[in-house]
């Protein structure tokens, strides 16, 4: 059983030192909790639950504390694999909800499985997910004062091997920040969350850049012919060199084999496998 998860870019994080040490201690305690969790649940079940965590935690861009939008709107978006049934959800650029990773897993027993806008925050309202404000004074500072300084690249995200040798992938973003309305991500795509039989993917960085490449659905389909996680990943990675594609990216497959890698450096993560790893 083994997890991995990412906290996405952090230029900020290269200079204020409280505010690193604040990510690397929230993001050991979240992988901690969550490789807890999956002692006695599926990979499935464990994805949500450690990305939810993520999500509630104001440090990260994704859920409560995410970025503002140029109309001054926060908009969220996430979206959930299963290796197991290759089922793939999500919601874009929904409003006023804490948890739109809850809302995609709640997607996946529907035939309509990714839904944007005004219909997926009619489907969050229609089944329980109540009104939630994931503004922050923080964020609202930012926005008004533009500090471009203090944008957070990136997203959240999580993937899962369970004991049965499952696995699964969630992701989830408040955006980049001051971007356009209706702008849409990776975070809610097979290019920035993937996962099969073979191996979980989910990306954090530029969204455009990654979708460009395909970056998290190009990897499992490399593993899934039989290359490397680690081989996969720098191959794939490689391909985004002609235009400074803008990408991390954590993963685990179904051998074990677990890995991390950015373009650019720093993404933030933490596994736990034999113990816990931060990188900030």
């Amino acid at each position: 059983m083994k997890i991995i998860i990412h906290g996405g870019f952090f230029s900020e994080s290269l200079t204020n030192q409280e505010v690193k040490k604040a990510k690397q201690d929230a993001l050991a305690e979240i992988v901690q909790l969550g490789h807890t969790y999956l002692q006695e649940h599926t990979a499935l079940e464990t994805v949500v639950y450690t990305v939810q965590l993520l999500e509630d935690c104001e440090l990260f861009n994704a859920g409560t504390g995410s970025q503002i939008q140029s109309d001054g709107k926060i908009r969220l978006s996430a979206s959930l694999m299963d290796g197991k049934t290759l089922k793939f959800s999500g919601v874009i650029n929904i409003e006023d909800v804490q948890n739109p990773i809850c809302i995609a897993e709640k997607l996946l027993a529907f035939d309509d499985r990714v839904l944007s806008g005004k219909g997926a925050h009619d489907f969050a309202r229609e089944h329980g997910f109540n009104y939630h404000n994931p503004e922050i004074p923080q964020r609202r500072e930012e926005y008004e004062k533009k500090l471009s300084d203090s944008i957070r690249l990136g997203t959240v995200g999580c993937v899962a091997l369970d004991s049965d040798g499952n696995l699964a992938a969630a992701t989830s973003t408040g955006g980049k920040g001051f971007e356009m309305p209706g702008r849409v991500s990776d975070s809610a795509t097979t290019a920035g969350n993937y996962a099969n039989a073979f191996a979980g993917i989910s990306c954090t960085g530029v969204g455009e850049d990654i979708v460009s490449g395909a970056v998290a659905s190009n990897i499992v389909i490399r593993v899934t012919d039989a290359l490397p996680l680690a081989q996969a990943t720098k191959k794939t990675l490689s391909e985004l060199k002609p235009y400074d594609g803008f990408a991390g990216v954590i993963g685990i497959s179904a051998t074990g084999e677990i890995y991390h890698a950015d373009t650019h450096p720093y993404m933030v993560w933490a596994s736990y496998d034999e113990g816990v790893e931060v990188f900030a």
